[in-house]
């Protein structure tokens, strides 16, 4: 299997790929807020989405489109989720995809539309489709046609979010890149998100849908801001093929070769997310191992990852471990609490029923005055491991969230 390396680029460092990013005042002026991305040919798409049953409009009706494995372009909007819209949301996404595959002389069954932002209200259809149609002007293959396009999707987000990775696929220089919005009301399944990624690799739609399940649950559903699922969560994947390697088709090197670059883009998404999630002052990693089963370890990791306790207490820089075991208790994973210990980065916090005296809590927090920890819980009752990618919680979060709507 080849090695991945991860480099600088976005949704337009594949081969086959342009992108744009447009101001049309969805919600505010002068900000990006309509995205293009799109195919120089139709090509194999995957998507996953979220699995709250409170859907949005756009999420419905991709789930229609990704079905047929083959995909061209997608329009999204911020500013406005068209989620909790009813039949006249219904009717904006198939619109908004039909005249995108007009202006763009493509089948409009190769269309996929998200949409971000509040729920409840309609989209401004005129607003979003000259949106449409500035950003088909403003296509381009550039880095800067690929951030532009990053920045029309953010919402609460405070930076831009881009990854990239190649491999070499049976001598081909195979590329995968992506950017995703996201940091607040992110919890699994996926996030409060929308991610965007795009490869030159030839892969069949089934084995891309294979890898993107993959991808997804080791990043994007190992990532923990505030515990809240959204209505308009997807994350969609587009093949061009245009690397030139002979067609994943099947299990094999090819195919852990590529799904290594493409967790390898989902992983940096998720991290850049949590780092941003909204009000963050932190970026924390919760490691929990030495569990019974992975089940176990990914109970009691998410569990910490999301105690409001916890999450406070790192804002605080207070290395508070009873929060964090406690947690782990009530996750439903098997744990002994004589035989647990807690670390800050590599200062233990709490090791088999000795607690912390005044010269260790010191040292830890020195560790919880940096921007960027893990949290190490090691159980002692097995050899199975999972880390989630949190942050911790501020008083910004709730004047964020207090303000959303107004």
């Amino acid at each position: 299997m080849s090695k991945c390396k991860l480099i600088r680029g976005g949704v337009c460092a594949a081969k086959g790929f342009r992108a744009a990013g447009v101001a049309a005042e969805i919600k505010y002026k002068g900000r990006n807020d309509v995205a293009l991305i799109v195919a120089d040919e139709p090509c194999a798409v995957a998507a996953l989405f979220t699995t709250n049953k409170v859907a949005a409009a756009p999420v419905v009706y991709d789930r229609d489109v990704v079905r047929g494995g083959r995909a061209q372009a997608i329009l999204a909007n911020s500013g406005c989720a068209n989620a909790c819209t009813g039949e006249q949301g219904m009717r904006d996404a198939r619109l908004s995809a039909l005249v995108t595959a007009g202006e763009l002389g493509i089948d409009p069954k190769h269309v996929l539309v998200a949409s971000t932002g509040v729920i409840g209200r309609p989209l401004p259809m005129d607003r979003l489709l000259d949106g449409m149609r500035l950003a088909k002007t403003a296509l381009g293959r550039t880095a800067a046609h690929g951030l532009a396009a990053e920045k029309a999707v953010m919402t609460t987000d405070t930076r831009p979010k881009e990854a990239c990775a190649t491999v070499t696929i049976g001598g081909k220089k195979v590329t995968v890149g992506g950017m995703s919005k996201g940091s607040g009301m992110i919890e699994p399944n996926m996030a409060t998100m929308l991610g965007f990624l795009t490869t030159d690799a030839a892969v069949s739609p089934a084995m891309l849908k294979r890898a993107l399940l993959r991808a997804v649950a080791r990043s994007f559903n190992r990532l923990v801001v505030d515990g809240d699922e959204s209505t308009n969560d997807s994350v969609f994947l587009m093949a061009s093929g245009k690397a030139g390697n002979s067609q994943i088709v099947r299990a094999g090197a090819d195919f852990e070769s590529f799904c290594a670059a493409l967790e390898a883009v989902c992983v940096s998404l998720a991290k850049q997310m949590a780092a941003d999630g909204e009000g963050a002052t932190k970026f924390v990693t919760v490691t929990v191992r030495g569990a019974k089963t992975e089940k176990d370890a990914e109970r009691a990791a998410r569990a910490v990852a999301k105690s409001p306790l916890a999450k406070t207490s790192w804002f605080g820089r207070d290395p508070n471990w009873g929060r964090v075991l406690a947690a782990v208790g009530y996750s439903g994973a098997d744990v002994v609490d004589c035989e647990a210990e807690v670390f800050y980065d590599s200062v233990w916090a709490f090791r088999r029923g000795e607690v912390a005296d005044a010269a260790q809590l010191k040292r830890l927090a020195a560790v919880l005055r940096k921007d960027s920890f893990e949290v190490v819980v090691d159980l002692h009752l097995g050899s199975a491991s999972c880390s989630i990618y949190t942050c911790d919680l501020s008083l910004d979060y709730v004047h964020i969230n207090a303000d959303y709507t107004t």
